[in-house]
């Protein structure tokens, strides 16, 4: 084991790895050296995730895995931080005395652009708010987080300037609600400006916007996105439900008519946009009738991209307490019908790109084997694209020829 080295385990979302990074400085700066094996070195910090009962059920697992490692000499130090130590943090430490150092969420600090790189060096992500104040009912971000906080937009500005030059070619942009970005701050520069001035700031190809709320998406963001070539033609749109009693139990602030113009809106404004969602199933209450509502409007508007969640029963948040909580196999039931209704939709969006030549970003080689993306793909969540071809490289634009489809990715080959 060498002493004077460290390594990260970083569970959860983009915002948990963007932490990550900055944690990895700070050790980094303390004389630790970065290596990529967990399995033995002086230093080993877990970066939690306790939004869902499966995210904290990761981490716990993490850190007993971890436990394990330590007491078996072969890790020094053992450091337990993020989402999952803000919300239990006692239970935490009455459970695994062996941990060293307990901390909870990483807070913005004006260092919070000295990261050492965890994402590609292609890739790059930052989070420009932390919290959320819509306060849904489901949810435990603002329980961990606490209400909205707004990185200043020159703070913003300052750390994409740092990157130009660097070889990034997708530059993601940040937080649990970012259409909200600016509200708390005394200046109330919108989102839109925001986008504005980085636009003019930074030389990255592709700019993607991760995640925005349909009650505060305005119509100037749909307009730049619309004309801006380097903002990713993609859309993170979580609507969470469909059925207008369910919404308001989950205090979403939005309806079902005030959604479908939305949705319409933007692909009318822009035709060549991908829209990706989430969903929720089995929230309390939730009755066979209007799931059905939920699966038809899924099929009507066909979302190109989604991704859906059984409701998690979460202590802390308004919906914990809601009478009639749904089974676990009726939730279960429903999830997997969602899913397989998406499966068919992909199936037939796919489709559209056989024989159709697009840009490609090549991200790695499997064996003889090239896996890239496309702007309508965001990283590590959404599909990939094979290339079966030799001496592309890393970290940059192929244009490739789409040969076939195989469920949520796509076969390419070289254009003719």
């Amino acid at each position: 084991m060498a002493k004077n080295t460290f390594s990260i385990v970083s569970l959860g979302c983009f915002r948990n790895t963007y932490d990550s990074e900055v944690v990895a400085k700070k050790l980094s700066l303390e004389g630790y050296a970065i290596k990529q094996d967990a399995v033995s070195c002086g230093v080993l910090a877990i970066n939690t995730c306790g939004f869902i009962d499966k995210a904290k059920q990761e981490s716990v697992h993490a850190i007993r895995d971890a436990v394990k490692l330590k007491k078996q000499g072969k890790i020094k130090r053992l450091i337990v931080f993020g989402c999952l130590v803000q919300r239990y943090k006692k239970e935490l430490q009455d459970a695994f005395p062996e941990v060293d150092q307990w901390q909870g969420v990483q807070g913005f600090t004006k260092k919070a652009s000295k990261r050492i790189k965890l994402f590609p060096s292609h890739v790059e992500f930052v989070k420009i708010s932390e919290g959320c104040r819509n306060n849904c009912s489901y949810c435990a971000i603002p329980i961990i987080k606490g209400s909205l906080k707004s990185r200043p937009q020159q703070e913003i500005i300052n750390e994409i300037r740092t990157l130009n030059g660097k070889g990034v070619k997708e530059l993601n942009l940040i937080g649990q609600d970012i259409t909200s970005w600016g509200k708390d701050l005394s200046a109330k520069a919108g989102l839109t400006d925001l986008l504005k001035k980085i636009i003019k700031t930074a030389d990255m190809p592709w700019i993607r916007l991760l995640y925005t709320h349909p009650k505060h998406l305005q119509d100037s963001l749909i307009e730049l996105i619309a004309s801006e070539k380097r903002i990713c033609k993609y859309i993170d749109l979580p609507i969470q439900h469909i059925n207008d009693r369910l919404l308001k139990l989950m205090n979403r602030r939005t309806a079902r008519a005030q959604i479908k113009r939305l949705i319409s809106k933007i692909r009318r404004k822009i035709p060549n946009c991908f829209l990706r969602t989430s969903v929720i199933v089995g929230f309390p209450g939730e009755t066979e009738a209007e799931f059905k509502e939920l699966l038809e409007f899924i099929k009507d508007v066909r979302f190109e991209r989604l991704g859906a969640f059984a409701y998690s029963r979460e202590e802390g948040t308004a919906a914990y307490s809601f009478s009639d909580q749904v089974h676990y196999r009726r939730k279960n039931r429903r999830y997997n019908e969602i899913m397989r209704c998406q499966q068919n939709i992909a199936d037939s969006v796919n489709s559209q790109f056989l024989g159709k030549e697009i840009d490609v970003l090549i991200e790695e080689k499997e064996k003889d084997v090239f896996v890239g993306r496309t702007q309508y793909d965001a990283y590590e969540v959404d599909g990939e694209v094979f290339i079966k071809m030799k001496d592309l490289k890393i970290g940059t634009f192929h244009k490739t020829r789409i040969t076939d489809v195989y469920g949520y990715d796509l076969i390419g080959g070289p254009t003719e």
